[in-house]
């Protein structure tokens, strides 16, 4: 499926001058909280950026450092605010990906909680992950990339990475997640066999979460987060060695889930939404990706499960890492080198 072309929309700079805005969310005044891949924390707040202190020590290399931000459900009566970033905590060299809540008193975070740390460390570069999305039970779920492990670390339930977690608010692990009490594994697994997701959605119509993840060269993927349930990954896939040569022949296999939806060229998508806006009636009900390889926003359309259509909205803008739908209802993206800019409806 090709995406077309669309001419109707454009883009207005909000938050200009950033540098790898990975993440970003909307505190309840409307100002902005903007993480910064090399480890910045930024509120963006009365037009001015003003530079958050206290936030985690990150590994900043390759496709690693200071991740995804979103603030707890109910943060008006808690005030948590919850981090993804790669750390370097921990004995070996390298870094793995870690969760950290913690509050903002002014211009500083405090109450810092170290919640999740992926392990071992490594130097490689790639596949941190990391999305984090919260349910409609008040659950915490966030995503850890296989780390260029492909064939020890997404298909063992024994090990981090490659796979999808799921924890209470406070780091706990739920009593009733998949592998709890099974010999050796790692509890706050729920699902697994997975590459590298940078996309994680709660879908408001089915209470699910949703992530989309990179494929090597083809095969990103949108999958559907169950219980328990196995992904494929590399076992099964739709991509191929960036050489050009065959990872496997299988794309299906029996007690593998298959996704929803794949990319064929990869786009490498960054970011995720879903629209309920009344502002973009026509968008409504649909999904949101960025792309970072061809460097466009891209509307899926949905029916139910399936993706009956795909087009851009934002073509040739810069590397898009992030979108959201902000409280106003607008819809906002994250641009590499260029900052927060949000759709125009020409």
């Amino acid at each position: 499926m090709e995406a077309g072309v669309s001419n109707a929309y454009g883009f207005e700079m909000v938050v200009e001058g950033l540098d790898i805005p990975w993440g970003f969310t909307f505190m309840p005044d409307k100002s902005m909280l903007i993480t910064e891949k090399n480890g910045d924390i930024i509120h963006f707040k009365n037009g001015e950026k003003i530079q958050i202190t206290g936030g985690p020590e990150v590994y900043d290399r390759g496709q690693g450092g200071l991740l995804d931000v979103v603030l707890h459900p109910e943060y008006e009566s808690n005030g948590w605010i919850y981090f993804s970033y790669a750390s370097p905590e921990g004995s070996a060299d390298g870094g793995n990906t870690a969760i950290m809540r913690a509050k903002l008193e002014g211009s500083k975070l405090t109450s810092q909680e170290v919640l999740y740390k992926a392990s071992p460390n490594t130097t490689k570069g790639q596949h941190f992950g990391s999305r984090i999305a919260f349910d409609k039970d008040g659950y915490l779920f966030f995503s850890a990339g296989e780390r260029g492990e492909r064939d020890v670390n997404p298909q063992d339930i024994s090990r981090d990475n490659g796979k999808v977690y799921r924890l209470n608010d406070d780091g706990s692990i739920p009593s009733n997640n998949p592998f709890v009490g099974e010999e050796n594994a790692v509890e706050a697994i729920y699902s697994y066999g997975h590459r590298n997701p940078q996309g994680m959605i709660l879908n408001p119509e089915t209470g699910e979460i949703w992530v989309h993840e990179h494929g090597p060269k083809g095969g990103d993927e949108i999958n559907v987060v169950e219980k328990g349930a196995n992904y494929g990954w590399p076992v099964v896939t739709y991509g191929e060695n960036y050489s050009g040569t065959p990872i496997t022949d299988q794309r299906s296999k029996p007690g593998m889930k298959d996704p929803i939806f794949y990319w064929l060229p990869s786009i490498a998508p960054s970011g995720f939404a879903y629209v309920t806006s009344e502002k973009f009636p026509e968008l409504k009900g649909n999904l949101l990706v960025g792309s970072l390889k061809f460097q466009y926003l891209e509307l899926l359309e949905l029916d139910g499960k399936n993706i009956t259509k795909r087009t851009k909205l934002i073509d040739g803008a810069g590397r898009m890492r992030d979108v959201r739908q902000g409280p106003d209802g607008d819809i906002y993206v994250a641009i590499e080198g260029k900052g927060i800019a949000k759709l125009t409806n020409k």
